[in-house]
C-alpha cells in the first residue's frame, strides 16, 4: 500500500516546532506533499531537506517568506519538474512534480506526483484576479499532462467545491474560495462526460468566463470518491479568526486530484485532527500502488 499525505504547513519552521517530525515518524507515509513552506533554499538547507527519512524536493518562491511547495519521498524519482511553465506563477513557487516512470508498472508506466499551492484571492480584488489567471493557465496544463501520463495532484486548491465542503456556505457565496466561477472551474476539472462538462462551462461563462474550461478534464476528487457524503469531518482548514477551530467552522480546500486509473486504486482516507501543525489538517490517502 502506498501512503500519500498532503499538508499546507503554513510555514515549515512553525510546523516543525509543533511536532510535525514526530508525527511523520509515527505515521510513516511513503510520500508527503507540502505547501506554503514560507522559506527559501537557505532556510531549508541543513534543517529540512529530510524529514523522518523522507527526502525533499522543493519549488521556492522568489519572495522571501512566501508560498513555496515541496514533496518528501522515500522513493527516488526518475525526474523532478519545477514549475509548470508559467511566467507569472512559477515565480511564486507553486508547483513541483516528481516523476516515477517504470515501463514494468502495470496500468501506469508513466506516473507523476504533484504538490501544488493555488493562489488565494481573499486578500484583495487584485489577488482574486490573479487567482482567475492561474486557473485559466493551469487547466490546459493539467489537460496536457493527463493526455501523457497518470498523476495525483495533492494540494491546497483554495476552493471549496460544493456546499457540503464548508460550514457556512450561504454566507460565503460571494467570497473567494466559494465563488461561482471557482466552483464551476472545479466542476469542469472533475467533469467525466460531455454533458457535465458543458453544464459547468455554461455556468462559468454566465459569469466571468475563463479560458480553457469548455471540456471536462475528467479528474477525480479522491476523498469524495471514498467519502461521498462526509461533511464536517471532511474539513481541512479553519480560519484563525474567532473560534473557527473550536466550533469546527471549517472548509475542505485540500485535495487529492487524480487521473481515473490512479483514483480507482485509493483504498482509505484520513483527515488527521488530533494534533495541529498548521491551520490545515493533513489529508492522507492509501493507494494500492507500488512506485
Amino acid at each position: 500500500m502506498f501512503k500519500l499525505t498532503s499538508l499546507n504547513l503554513n510555514g515549515i519552521r512553525s510546523a516543525s516546532r509543533k511536532g510535525l517530525q514526530a508525527w511523520l515518524e509515527k505515521e510513516r507515509p511513503d510520500c508527503m506533499c507540502v505547501q506554503e513552506l514560507k522559506a527559501q533554499e537557505a532556510d531549508v538547507a541543513g534543517q529540512f531537506e529530510e524529514l523522518a527519512g523522507l527526502h525533499g524536493h522543493f519549488h521556492f518562491a522568489e519572495k522571501k517568506g512566501y508560498s513555496g511547495v515541496g514533496i518528501y519521498t522515500r522513493h527516488e524519482p526518475s525526474d523532478v519538474i519545477i514549475g509548470f511553465g508559467s511566467g507569472e506563477f512559477d515565480a511564486e513557487g507553486r508547483y513541483v512534480e516528481l516523476r516515477f516512470d517504470s515501463p514494468g508498472r502495470k496500468g501506469a508506466p508513466k506516473l507523476s506526483l504533484i504538490s501544488c499551492y493555488f493562489p488565494s484571492g481573499s486578500s484583495s480584488p487584485e489577488r482574486q484576479e490573479a487567482k482567475f489567471r492561474f486557473l485559466a493557465e493551469f487547466y490546459p496544463h493539467l489537460l496536457g499532462l493527463k493526455a501523457q501520463r497518470e498523476f495525483i495532484l495533492c494540494g491546497d486548491v483554495n476552493i471549496a467545491h460544493q456546499a457540503i465542503d464548508l460550514k457556512n456556505w450561504k454566507g460565503n457565496l460571494k467570497n473567494s474560495g466559494f465563488l461561482p466561477e471557482e466552483r464551476a472551474w472545479m466542476s469542469a476539472l472533475l467533469g467525466h462526460d460531455v454533458d457535465v462538462a458543458n453544464a459547468a462551462a455554461d455556468e462559468l461563462n454566465a459569469g466571468a468566463a475563463q479560458p480553457g474550461t469548455a471540456l471536462g478534464a475528467g479528474l477525480v476528487d479522491v476523498y469524495r470518491r471514498l467519502q461521498p457524503t462526509a461533511a464536517e469531518e471532511a474539513y481541512t482548514w479553519w480560519s484563525n479568526r474567532g473560534q473557527a477551530w473550536a466550533k469546527n467552522v471549517g472548509w475542505r480546500i485540500d485535495y487529492h486530484l487524480a487521473t481515473p486509473t490512479l483514483a480507482a486504486l485509493a483504498r482509505s482516507e484520513a483527515v488527521y485532527k488530533a494534533e495541529r501543525f498548521s491551520d490545515h489538517a493533513p489529508l492522507t490517502v492509501e493507494y494500492q500502488l507500488a512506485l
